[in-house]
């Protein structure tokens, strides 16, 4: 039904760590409780209790039921599928704490264990809940592997994009398949540097996403604004800016993408396209107002503090972009970020010219540690 863990709880006026309960099979939902969650799942209070007992009984001596259905591929049942979305889940919020190196042993295990699963499964039912959970662990992978690679490494992560919109296909969602085609630009304006590639893929994201989601769409469209920023067209990419601002705008509380959505979001990408069009007074207004909001995402965070060191670089404030360059090594030594990483090498280029100075060469320092740590 396009719920999250998190909208359906507050639909049920309960917790997201009691609806993941269910979801395992720890708890069964409270009687009181079952005709609200029927409703909201679009299924009759009959359906919901015979979805509820269709649990695989796994015998004691089997262990736990993720490695008794792999021994047994052909008994998956749901509440294994359920423990390794949980599983792509946890793996995705520790994705801002952690180095993506430090995750990614795991991620790959667990994307092997869905492909095997629902390569195997008898079940119409429990493959096509396979394929959901294959498309969200085959993003992760392809975010993880192109972090990881410091954004080098673009072949293995667009094989993961083109296998999550694969799955996402087989089970008609345009969401993920959306959320994969953006990751693809992502990969195009950042990775390949190639602004005509990027753009084409940001407008495929939109077209995909537009009737289902505000925030996918608004967050295509912003990417389709650094495309033309890259490309130096200030009129095109404003007034995609201002397509996005408005999609935004219309952004409901039931948005299936809502988790993805960031009210900093706006002016990180505004600032990343005016440093493209050669406007860094103008980009720090938006860049300075983004840094000061936006706390929870850390490898964010070094992005955007990244191209404010930028800004004040290309005005020549030398002082105010070493003190924000040295800020962003700070977040960058812990979450190793290749998006920030980049930044900031570019940065220290850029301040190649002041070498003399004793600052200059501390911050060079700091970024060559980052280099022989990477």
């Amino acid at each position: 039904m396009g719920y999250s863990q998190e909208s359906l709880a507050e639909e049920l006026n309960t917790d997201r760590s009691t609806v993941g309960r269910w979801e395992r099979a720890e708890t069964d939902p409270m009687p009181w409780i079952r005709p609200k969650l029927a409703q909201k799942l679009g299924i009759t209070l009959d359906e919901l209790n015979d979805l509820l007992t269709d649990v695989q009984q796994v015998p004691e001596q089997q262990g736990d039921r993720l490695d008794y259905a792999l021994h047994n591929p052909s008994k998956v049942d749901l509440v294994a599928v359920a423990y390794l979305r949980q599983r792509v889940h946890d793996l995705a919020d520790g994705y801002d704490d952690h180095p993506s190196a430090l995750i990614l042993a795991k991620a790959g295990q667990c994307h092997g264990q869905v492909s095997y699963l629902r390569q195997h499964t008898p079940s119409d039912r429990v493959r096509h809940e396979l394929w959901t959970v294959e498309s969200e662990s085959a993003i992760l992978m392809g975010q993880l592997v192109w972090d990881a690679s410091q954004r080098r490494d673009h072949a293995t992560a667009l094989a993961f994009y083109d296998q999550a919109v694969t799955a996402a296909r087989e089970r008609c969602d345009p969401l993920t398949e959306g959320q994969a085609e953006l990751r693809k630009c992502y990969v195009a304006l950042y990775g390949a540097r190639n602004p005509g590639e990027g753009l084409a893929r940001a407008r495929r994201a939109a077209r995909i996403s537009r009737n289902v989601s505000n925030v996918l769409t608004g967050l295509a469209l912003l990417h389709a604004a650094e495309a033309y920023a890259m490309a130096g067209d200030q009129k095109n990419c404003e007034k995609m800016l201002g397509s996005a601002e408005s999609t935004f705008a219309r952004i409901q509380p039931d948005d299936l993408a809502s988790e993805q959505f960031s009210p900093t979001q706006f002016g990180r990408l505004a600032g990343s396209c005016y440093l493209f069009l050669g406007n860094p007074a103008k980009a720090q207004v938006y860049l300075e107002q983004t840094a000061a909001n936006l706390h929870a995402w850390q490898k964010s965070r070094a992005i955007v503090l990244g191209n404010l060191s930028l800004a004040h670089l290309r005005q020549e404030n030398i002082d105010g972009a070493i003190e924000i360059l040295n800020e962003t090594i700070d977040i960058l030594e812990s979450t190793r970020g290749g998006g920030g990483l980049n930044i900031a090498f570019t940065a220290g280029r850029e301040l190649r010219p002041w070498r003399q100075l004793t600052s200059v060469c501390d911050v060079h320092d700091r970024l060559l540690g980052l280099m022989t740590t990477a």
